[in-house]
């Protein structure tokens, strides 16, 4: 596919009023989340016809023209894999993405296992996609020619993939099935990592003991302010594992953080004292400030309730194999147990509870209340 480097905000401005007559265009991202505290856009790749366009964010304003077209209804976009690019869209520049289709979304709805852009590409295409860029530093310049080829080749078949798919869908009787969940896809956005306490989104943390929870959270925030004055991502300062092993055993010496291999001998020597510190300060705590984690309050057992989720989950599998339909896809844990805690009677009870979907409803909306009936018997 040709590419243009967009080299000005002119430039910028006359494609962009283009590519408001497109009835398509294809997009992808390029960020440096795994070189710096805070990821930003890098690159914004957009193909258009047999054209692909390159904006350089840190070279161009490219948030006013650039939005208008993410947010002209007329105008599909195509992602593949939206969540990050959605959510960092919203971060970045408050933009909504007015009519998506999302191409891993779609593979979801055709039962497709393989759903990473490269086996799709290899498939229908049969372009062996260079996957090595993709832990590249997208903030560094120049980019070198490979990169160039391999962002372009990112949105070459974005188009071409999305009506392949979108036939399929046709064909299936799902396509307004995954036009909701694009619709819903677009509407997600995004949430800081760095709120208070940290713990609170520290995997392994709601089964720790009050002080150990303390010892964790002042860990957290001694590499929370490192990473950020070395602008580097929290795993390149000390991992999540290394923290765990640190909170849980409570060491206070640097030679006892060896012994324990919590920490490398570079890492010691640059943050040993500052881990040492952080574990002796949440040590002095009294009882009373040290932190809790929050407890969910378990509902009251309720066996009817419980069956009718064994019932529902065993339907699921059924339905999931005559379909060819993921699970997890085709019913979650949280909707079934939202199901058997309401028992509606009806498709229009069902469709109020959260988060069933309309296409759910549609695609089995009788199988589930004739399992709920015949829980009732």
């Amino acid at each position: 596919m040709n590419y243009t480097f967009i080299e000005s905000d002119t430039a910028l401005r006359q494609v962009c009023e283009e590519l408001l007559k497109e009835k398509i265009i294809g997009v992808d991202l390029e960020a440096d989340s795994m070189h710096c505290f805070k990821e930003k856009i890098c690159l914004i790749q957009i193909a258009a016809g047999k054209q692909a366009f390159l904006i350089d964010p840190f070279e161009i304003n490219a948030a006013p023209f650039f939005i208008r077209v993410l947010e002209h209804s007329d105008v599909m976009t195509v992602f593949h894999g939206a969540d990050f690019d959605i959510r960092t869209l919203d971060r970045e520049y408050q933009a909504r993405v007015k009519n998506l289709f999302d191409t891993e979304i779609a593979c979801r709805f055709l039962g497709v296992r393989e759903r990473g852009l490269g086996a799709l590409l290899k498939k229908h295409f049969n372009v062996d996609a260079n996957k090595k860029f993709q832990k590249e530093d997208w903030s560094r310049r120049p980019l070198s020619p490979e990169m160039i080829e391999y962002s372009v080749g990112d949105v070459t078949h974005l188009i071409e993939l999305q009506d392949i798919l979108s036939r399929q869908l046709v064909e299936k009787g799902r396509l307004s099935w995954a036009q909701e969940e694009f619709e819903i896809q677009a509407q997600v956005r995004y949430e800081g990592n760095h709120t208070l306490p940290l713990f609170l989104k520290f995997k392994g943390a709601g089964k720790l003991e009050n002080r150990t929870l303390a010892v964790l959270e002042s860990l957290l925030g001694m590499r929370l302010s490192i990473a950020e004055k070395k602008d580097l991502p929290l795993f390149k300062v000390i991992s999540n594992e290394s923290l765990m092993t640190m909170a849980v055993e409570k060491p206070v010496t640097v030679e006892r953080m060896l012994q324990m291999r919590a920490l490398s001998p570079k890492q010691a020597s640059m943050y040993g004292s500052l881990c040492v510190d952080a574990v002796v300060r949440a040590l002095a705590l009294p009882h009373k400030d040290l932190p809790s984690y929050p407890k969910m309050r378990r509902p009251k057992r309720d066996e009817k309730a419980e069956a009718r989720i064994e019932r529902l989950k065993k339907m699921r599998e059924r339905l999931s194999l005559a379909m060819d339909m993921e699970p997890g896809l085709l019913l979650n844990n949280t909707a079934i147990e939202g199901i058997a805690a309401k028992n509606p009677g009806t498709r229009e009870e069902l469709l109020e509870i959260a988060p069933i979907r309309r296409w759910q409803v549609e695609a089995m909306g009788e199988e589930i209340l004739s399992t709920l009936k015949y829980c009732r018997a």
